[in-house]
């Protein structure tokens, strides 16, 4: 049986420009290519567990304008179940994103729609129950998350929690957490000082920290610590990077358990990689023979 994931989070509308340098405070650059290209956290990282192999639930909002059509549609061509989905009279969310020539990004988000998941149905909390991963991010109201995370604690689904964009979160979130994917940045917010790894696990059961072109680490409890270097790859656009591992992740950590935790790194910084590949969000987040491919490639010989 395929994994089970249900995401709850954002979807937006990512307008993005390329540029050759990304602009300081105050100063005007002439960008090149522009393009239109259904984003938005949440929705990212559900098309990424569609495309990894998971049956993916998606939970969010869109706006009644012609952008939410377009995201519908989106999450409808990943396969990505959206009953879940409601629409509400307004503006959708949009993110405006530049990528310079190194393949580094800013990113300007609008929530639009997002601000309007106050709540969850009661077949949004069946969904999570019948799930294996609840997948979270902070682009929705805190309160739903929170609320989410509770239903999914009641029902025995495991909460991944990517807490991003970064913020300080309350106990009553971190109590429900089973596993927190953090950056740098987002790890030394959420712990609040600059060495956080042992600082989190006093909030947290088991942290996955992110490093980029570096891999990721991993850290419990119970004193195991893990590191896993990144595939080698060159850079185009590392926009939905974070999302494809994050999803990945959900999706290796649903059929692998715990238990098998270097592997699932490894699996999700390929895919990260992969992603990093190409241009684009949503549009370069890939399936599940792309990352078995670049795995086997990086990691060949490690069980």
């Amino acid at each position: 049986m395929n994994a089970r994931v249900v995401v709850v989070g954002s979807t937006n509308l990512d307008l993005v420009v390329t540029t050759p340098q990304l602009p300081r405070p105050g100063e005007t650059v002439l960008g090149a290519d522009f393009r239109t290209v259904p984003g938005g956290k949440g929705a990212n990282q559900a098309v990424a567990a569609a495309r990894a192999g998971a049956t993916c639930e998606f939970v969010g909002a869109i706006g009644s304008d012609d952008f939410g059509v377009r995201l519908r549609d989106s999450l409808v061509a990943a396969e990505v179940g959206v009953r879940g989905l409601r629409t509400v009279p307004g503006p959708s969310g949009v993110a405006l994103i530049a990528v310079d020539r190194a393949a580094e990004n800013f990113i300007v988000v609008a929530p639009g729609a997002n601000s309007a998941l106050t709540d969850l149905t009661d077949d949004d909390r069946s969904a999570i129950a019948a799930a294996d991963v609840l997948l979270l991010q902070l682009e929705v109201p805190l309160p739903t998350v929170v609320a989410a995370a509770g239903a999914a604690r009641a029902a025995g689904t495991t909460v991944v929690l990517n807490a991003a964009p970064a913020a300080s979160l309350p106990a009553e979130l971190l109590d429900l957490v089973d596993l927190l994917v953090v950056n740098e940045h987002e790890a030394a917010v959420v712990a609040g000082r600059d060495e956080p790894v042992d600082a989190l696990l006093e909030l947290v059961p088991r942290v996955v920290l992110t490093l980029g072109a570096r891999g990721a680490a991993y850290a419990d409890r119970s004193g195991l610590r893990l590191a896993v270097p990144a595939p080698r790859i060159e850079a185009v656009d590392t926009t939905a990077a974070g999302d494809a591992f994050t999803g990945a992740l959900a999706v290796s950590w649903a059929e692998r358990g715990e238990a098998a935790v270097e592997r699932t790194l490894r699996w999700a910084c390929a895919a990260g990689a992969a992603c990093a590949q190409r241009a684009g969000a949503s549009s370069a987040l890939p399936d599940r023979a792309t990352i078995d491919a670049l795995h086997d490639a990086t990691y060949r010989g490690t069980p």
